[in-house]
């Protein structure tokens, strides 16, 4: 009796024993907040293995920025940015997402994901007041790059106004490691002034329903990745970018002048195409590029419809520093400027 009373007492005893050594068992997943990142920086890799809660907080608002030399709008944002935050989760996390609407905004605005599996990708549960706040949560169930924007009536001029961002669902185990990661986002403004006329432009339906830009931009505004806003990198260095297209209309002909994609996961597809001169995105879509830099150079990040690019703006830089080597060099120049 005392025999099997002591037995009892050993199999009871053992669970609480391997509590004590190894930890609780982890009945629910482990909540954390969100990785953000504000364009062109991306959020850094979650570096986890297990899905988790995840929580997101974004705050809409409205306005007046840059969009080029002496040119003012009066932009519609999720998080002050255009594009707004680049939000990076894990395939399996659950997602809290908190929508405000700041209290100054002058319309609703709302938050559609294209990562989100259910009505109007969030859009539906999250038109949100002025001064309000609304609350999803969703299950992250497909890994890529992904859209998100407003979708409030009238759609196509909260999205022409620049409400439009990227969310990166990683797969399981993530992407190889890179040395740099970047965001650029191209989109498509309707100004009722001509290209370059001077002051606060406001917003042209007209020319928004023709398709007939003034402006096409990466990441907001004429020079946001020229100058100061140049991509840093060195020769010998990894780069991956996270392309956009906000649009609302035009498509994009993603192109590095000077170099050629390694990698392109077209629309953010789980497996790469590789050695890409030129990759096509669409109005809503994304695409991951991958290239390593081997010379120094200022490449240029342009929109090969090539007009876009040389008279409405769609132009970037990337700055690669480093010792020249012999992968090109002039033998004879000639003597007129390229445009390169």
């Amino acid at each position: 009796m005392k025999r099997n009373f002591r037995k009892n007492l050993t199999w009871l005893c053992l669970p609480m024993a391997l509590v004590m050594l190894w930890g609780a068992p982890n009945l629910a997943q482990a909540e954390a907040d969100a990785a953000l990142g504000t364009p062109p920086n991306v959020a850094p890799s979650l570096n986890r293995n297990e899905p988790a809660k995840v929580v997101v907080r974004i705050e809409t608002k409205e306005k007046k920025m840059r969009l080029a030399d002496g040119v003012e709008y009066n932009f519609w944002t999720f998080g002050e940015t255009v594009p707004g935050p680049f939000v990076r989760v894990r395939v399996g996390d659950t997602v809290e997402l908190h929508l405000k609407n700041s209290i100054d905004s002058k319309n609703s605005h709302s938050i559609d994901l294209h990562a989100v599996t259910g009505q109007g990708g969030g859009a539906a549960a999250t038109q949100t007041l002025p001064g309000g706040e609304t609350v999803i949560e969703w299950k992250a169930l497909n890994p890529g790059i992904f859209v998100y924007h407003c979708a409030t009536s009238d759609i196509p001029t909260h999205i022409a106004n620049g409400m439009y961002g990227l969310i990166y669902v990683e797969p399981e185990g993530g992407l190889p490691p890179v040395d740099h990661e970047y965001y650029v986002m191209q989109g498509d403004f309707y100004t009722k002034g001509k290209n370059g006329e001077k002051g606060l432009q406001a917003f042209s339906v007209e020319k928004a329903n023709d398709e007939k830009p003034e402006y096409v931009v990466f990441n907001g505004s004429v020079g946001a990745l020229t100058g100061p806003g140049a991509l840093k990198a060195k020769v010998g260095e990894t780069i991956r970018l996270f392309v956009g297209n906000g649009g609302p209309n035009m498509t994009s002909a993603f192109h590095v002048i000077g170099e050629i994609f390694d990698k392109v996961y077209i629309e953010g597809a789980s497996e790469a195409s590789r050695n890409l001169q030129t990759t096509l995105i669409p109005p809503g879509g994304a695409a991951i590029v991958e290239l390593k830099v081997d010379t120094p150079a200022k490449y240029i990040l342009v929109d090969h419809a090539i007009t876009r690019a040389i008279h409405k703006g769609a132009v970037g830089i990337l700055e690669v520093s480093g010792e020249p080597n012999d992968i090109l060099k002039s033998i004879k120049k000639g003597g007129m400027d390229s445009g390169h």
